[in-house]
């Protein structure tokens, strides 16, 4: 169905946009909310562009790509800032790759 990474949403600091997937138009409302909420925060503290992307195994990858000239960005905020939201959104996090697992990847019952 899908090639090697297939992106759930985004942010970037520099547009001051977020972006969501349409493919995933069914998930509830509130974790719309909740990535959104999570993304933008993200960006507006370190800069950058965020994307949420699953990888080939359904497992939810951060990427955080950085202007070539964006002497602002922290890179080491960002990979504390990663490493924040996985421990304190873990549960919410494994629940977004059951979804992407049961639904795209049809893994019912692994």
């Amino acid at each position: 169905m899908y090639q090697d990474r297939i992106v759930l949403c985004a942010s970037s600091s520099y547009e001051k946009k977020f972006w969501f997937n349409d493919d995933f138009a069914t998930l509830p409302e509130q974790v719309k909310q909740e990535l959104k909420i999570m993304c933008v925060l993200f960006t507006e503290d370190v800069g950058g562009i965020l994307s949420l992307e699953f990888d080939e195994d359904g497992t939810l990858l951060f990427k955080v790509d950085v202007a070539e000239a964006d002497f602002y960005f922290d890179e080491i905020g960002s990979a504390l800032k990663i490493k924040e939201l996985q421990r304190t959104k873990r549960d919410f996090l494994e629940a977004i790759e059951t979804y992407y697992k049961v639904f795209f990847l049809k893994e019912i019952g692994r």
